[in-house]
Formats: structure tokens, sequence, C-alpha cells
């Protein structure tokens, strides 16, 4: 008996425990994105003392917004390029240290006159645009090679959900440090923590195979759940696979569910962008707040946004798990997400601060749990040039923060009155759901074999 019991002790001995360190990189991805949204939402915090500081009209504040849009869209393809090519640490890394220096150096531009001020502003929020183009596309290769299917929904909603946190967490501090020290000491600081990022995410950051606290258990179980833990390796020695990257394009560009998937991506972005540009404008202009009311107040739908990320995630995988299909899984938080986000539309019709505070949390709410854009890339994207079809994903999604500030620039300067940008965003809101609803499709992995 006694020998049955010790058997069975070493075979338990044998058999080590699974190791759980997809959550460590979940983790990261999430403090990393945390630091990528506060770094591109910095601007709209510091928008109106920089406004007020340099002398410039709403136009003029609505193409400083863009500029990050235009260069992020630009350079999604060669950033997909380079992460199916290098691997995902590799270029990231580079990435995160490059947007934090020049997010470093936006705090100068107060050393020029007015209109060297806006030049300098521009160029500089153009290279943050290009520094952080890989970061998605990075983060959704990650996911898909640490993550099995089951638990992708909730993996992806998480990093994706940090888009709300960041406002949660920095917007009272870049208000603060605003209101008190200048709207320059928020760029030096955010710039200052994320090269503190860098150097962490290069010790915590490996691929699953060559991941040290990573045990053969971890990586066998991810492995059969469908993660793809050979990409990186892959892109290191498989190299003559991409070297048709225009065929490969065509192929994506051809899949009626892809296309449907990017003009929902570059809907659900409209409603991303005035939130990360021009809502702290809006309470500060249509709303008599202060900067520092404004920071705190912008947390609130930020909060609820959050929150309907992470309970998508949720929701979706609990439909998977219970055997409804991907596509029933994947289209359903979506589409009543971007449907509740259309209740701002009754911000137009009253004026109680508080009640447009908590419409708007709603609305954000909505936002929040229809954004499983990423999920669905990882689901549906080839493992020969995922990078790259994360990259043009973000590319169509993110041709709307080229369009959006600038469109509710003009708007808002012509009318004098946010209505108009309200039912602009609306608009979009809709048109994603049509595009789930009518155009997408069944959802699934795109192969090339």
């Amino acid at each position: 008996m006694n020998e049955m019991f010790r058997s069975r002790a070493s075979a338990t001995t044998d058999q080590p425990r699974q190791t759980h360190v997809r959550y460590l990189i979940l983790a990261m991805l999430f403090g990393i994105t945390l630091i990528n949204y506060a770094d591109r939402s910095a601007i709209s915090i510091v928008g109106p003392a920089l406004r007020d500081d340099l002398g410039i009209n709403s136009v003029t504040m609505g193409y400083i917004f863009s500029a990050f849009s235009w260069a992020y869209v630009i350079a999604q393809l060669p950033g997909g390029w380079l992460l199916d090519r290098f691997g995902s640490r590799r270029v990231y890394a580079a990435g995160i240290l490059l947007w934090s220096t020049f997010t470093f150096f936006q705090g100068t531009a107060g050393a020029f006159t007015a209109g060297a001020a806006v030049i300098v502003l521009f160029v500089l929020r153009f290279l943050v645009g290009l520094a952080e183009s890989p970061s998605f596309p990075g983060n959704s290769r990650i996911v898909a090679s640490w993550f099995p299917l089951q638990e992708r929904g909730r993996a992806a909603t998480i990093f994706n959900s940090a888009q709300y946190f960041a406002t949660v967490l920095f917007a009272p501090i870049m208000g603060a440090l605003t209101y008190h020290f200048g709207w320059e000491a928020t760029f030096f600081v955010m710039g200052a923590l994320g090269v503190v990022c860098f150097f962490i995410w290069l010790v915590v950051v490996h691929a699953p195979r060559d991941h040290q606290r990573a045990n053969e258990a971890e990586v066998a179980y991810i492995a059969e759940g469908g993660a793809l833990v050979d990409m990186d390796h892959d892109s290191r020695t498989q190299t003559s696979q991409r070297g048709h990257t225009g065929r490969t394009l065509r192929r994506l560009l051809s899949s009626r569910m892809l296309v449907g998937i990017y003009i929902s991506q570059y809907c659900f972005n409209a409603l991303t962008w005035f939130f990360l540009t021009w809502f702290p404008v809006y309470l500060v202009d249509a709303r008599g707040m202060n900067i520092l009311e404004a920071g705190f107040v912008a947390s609130i739908p930020a909060v609820c946004g959050f929150a309907g990320g992470i309970l998508s995630g949720v929701f979706s995988d609990m439909m998977l798990r219970r055997g409804h299909s991907l596509t029933a899984a994947r289209k359903t938080p979506i589409v009543l997400g971007m449907t509740l986000s259309t209740s701002m539309l009754i911000c137009n019709y009253i004026d109680i601060d508080w009640l447009i505070v908590a419409i708007m949390a709603l609305a954000f709410f909505g936002k929040g749990f229809g954004g499983l854009g990423w999920a669905i890339m990882s689901d549906v994207a080839p493992k020969e040039a995922s990078g790259l079809s994360g990259g043009l994903f973000n590319m169509f999604g993110n041709c709307s923060g080229i369009v959006t500030p600038i469109a509710i620039g003009y708007i808002v300067n012509d009318t004098g009155s946010f209505n108009g940008a309200l039912i602009f965003v609306i608009a979009h809101a809709l048109t994603a759901v049509f595009s789930y609803l009518f155009i997408v499709g069944r959802i699934e992995r795109i192969r090339f074999d």
C-alpha cells in the first residue's frame, strides 16, 4: 500500500503543474497599452491649455490631433511586415523606446513661437504615430501565440480595454500636471515613464518556447488549444513565405469577411478618436468645466468603457464554452455594444451636466462592449501573415483617426456646437452594426494552403 502511494506521489512529481506565464505576458501587454494610449491621448488632455497658450483655433487643433493617425496609418503595413520578419518582441521593444522619446520631446514645443510650435507638435505627433504602428498588430500576434482559442477573447479584450483604463488612470494625473505645472510637464513625465517600461519589456516578454519561466506543460496546453506558439520562430526561419507581399495583400483584400471587419473597425475607431481627442475639449467648451475638472470627469466614462471591454471578452468566451459558434460569440457583443453607444445622441437635447456624464458613460460602456475587433483578428488572421493582416486591419481602422478629429474640428468651427459632432460619431456606430450583420458573414481563420 505504501509503495502505491509513493508511486502516485512520484507520478505527481514527474508531471509538474502547468505554469501560467501567459497571464504575465498579458499583464505586460495591458501595461504597455496603458502607456501607449496615454501617450497618444495626452494631447487631448492638455489641448485646451495648449490651444490658449499658442493662440490656435479648433481647425488647427484638429490637424494637430490627426497628426498621429496620418503616420499610424501609413506605417501599418510596414509595421506588420517588420513583425512578421523580425518577431513581435524586438520590433515592439524598438517602438516603445521611440514613441516614448518622441512623447518626451513634445514638451519642448512651448519653447518655439506659435507657428513653429504647431509644426513641431505636428511632426512629433507624426513620429509617435510611426513608432506606435506595430503595437496593436504586435498585441494580436502575441495573444495568438500565447493563448488558446477558448481564452483568446478575454485576453484580447483585456489588452484592448487598457485604452479605457488609460483614461481612468492618466486623465486625472495629466490634468493635474497641466493645471499645476503646465502642459509641457505632462509630455516630460509620460515620455520618461515609457522609457522605464521599455526595459521592463525586454526582461518580461519572450516567445512561448523561449520563455524560461514557461514549462513544457503550459506550452503544450496552449499549443493544443490552437495557439501559434512557433509564430516568431517561423518569422525568423521561413522568410521565403513572405516574399510576395503584394500577392498576400490581394488575397486579404479579396476576402468579404475581412473587408466587412475593416469597415466596422474604421467606424468603431470614430468613437475611439472622439473620446481620445475631442471629448475633454467638449467638456471644457460645451459644458463649461476647467481643465482639472475635465481630466477627472473624462475618467468616469472611461471606467465604464473599461468594464464594458472586460465583460465583452468574458461574454464572448462564455458563449463559445456553451456551444455557440465563433461567429455568434464574436458578433453578438459587437452589435449590442455599438447599438448601445448611440445613446450619446440624448446629450444633444439635455443640459444637466451629471446626466450628460452618465449618458456618455453608458455610450462608452457600449463602445467597450463592442471592442472585440482584435480578438477577431487573432481568430481569423492567416498564420503566415498575421502581422501584415493585423497591420492592414489597423490601417483601415485608424484612417478614422485622420478623418474624425479633422471633421469634428470643422463641424465645431463652422457651427459653434458639438451637436453635429455627436451625430457624426453615432452614424459611424450604426454603420459598424450594419457591416457585421450584412457584410462580414462567417468568422473563420483564413488559410493560404
